[in-house]
């Protein structure tokens, strides 16, 4: 049985209108309640638009959306350059999608309830579950980034994460540190790279014959500058300190060295830090911040590939999940002037 709109207005007692307002994404016009109400019936009553009536097309129309959680931080946007790159390249134009780490805004870009006309999609998710997800492919392409979804029917693009973080702690390990803490931690995340990162970085500990100390597991909140400075304050508040601090993304190290640098610390010396994502502001810290550097055109090359080979129907075997590369890469802020 066909769900329409106006299907959905009689379950809710909504009118037709503000249905429509939350199918195309005007929230402004609805209210919190009812946008709610709307969205649960749309999952409930299985809501399929019909975007040959609405957009009375079937060709393809070069546009892929690539749509990301968070604005603020410039690991997204330096993948989103990549992929904007790898689809001119392949003659296809990208439409930005900012989702707000918003799991009514991921649903929407899932189910293709926005009103922009897309080919495909490459979605970097930090809400939604399996169950989510369209089934399979013939509901339309879509390319997963990031450490969320697995299992889920699509082409799945990221770094292994555990082999990322074993490899920053060894690092550290080699330099002779020893009471290593990580910052990033985060309990029930909408990620999984808390975990992935934190199983690596216990890994490298057994491999060391190191054990693990509790306390120098830091809370990483929002994974933003402010959360990395908090956790360093709660770090040094302890009787034994820590001589080293893996960060589990870049912009917790560089508020982390803030509070170093406010607390008359030196960097290395004192305590080491390294990160992961290699974005810029790291590479112009004092010191430079060692990190943990995915191979960011690659990822944005392989994920736009493996989407146009879908919306092409080139691409028709079983849906992949691919590591690209990434490297360490050693700067001051872990053995000072000997880079």
């Amino acid at each position: 049985m066909t769900v329409h709109l106006k299907d959905i207005a009689e379950y809710t007692g909504v009118s037709i209108k503000t249905v429509s307002n939350v199918v195309n994404g005007n929230f402004a016009r609805v209210s919190a309640e009812k946008r709610q109400q709307v969205l649960d019936a749309i999952k409930k009553l299985n809501y399929q638009p019909n975007v040959a009536a609405r957009h009375l097309r079937k060709a393809p129309v070069g546009v892929i959306a690539y749509a990301f959680p968070d604005l603020s931080n410039p690991y997204f946007s330096d993948v989103g350059n990549a992929i904007t790159a790898a689809a001119a390249e392949q003659g296809y134009t990208i439409l930005l999608d900012y989702t707000r780490s918003e799991r009514e805004k991921e649903l929407l870009v899932v189910k293709g309830l926005r009103p922009h006309l897309v080919d495909g999609i490459i979605l970097d998710s930090h809400t939604l579950d399996v169950e989510d997800v369209p089934s399979d492919q013939t509901k339309g392409a879509i390319v997963l980034l990031g450490e969320r979804l697995f299992g889920a029917p699509f082409d799945h693009v990221l770094i292994d994460n555990v082999a990322a973080a074993r490899i920053a702690t060894q690092h550290l390990l080699s330099l002779g540190r020893r009471r290593i803490a990580v910052i990033g931690v985060v309990e029930q995340c909408q990620s999984e790279a808390p975990s992935l990162r934190l199983q690596g970085y216990m890994q490298a500990l057994n491999e060391a014959g190191q054990e693990l100390d509790p306390l120098l597991l830091a809370n990483g909140g929002l994974w933003h500058r402010a959360d990395g400075a908090a956790s360093m304050r709660y770090l040094l508040s302890l009787d034994s300190p820590p001589d080293a601090v893996f960060c589990f993304n870049d912009l917790m190290a560089l508020g982390a060295m803030s509070v170093l640098h406010e607390a008359g610390l030196r960097i290395p010396e004192d305590i080491a830090i390294i990160g992961i994502d290699d974005i810029e502001d790291g590479r112009y810290a004092h010191p430079s911040l060692t990190t943990i550097a995915p191979d960011k055109e690659k990822m944005g090359q392989c994920a736009v590939s493996l989407l146009i080979g879908r919306i092409k129907g080139t691409r028709t075997q079983a849906p992949e999940c691919v590591n690209v590369p990434f490297h360490l890469c050693i700067r001051k802020s872990t053995v000072g002037n000997a880079q």
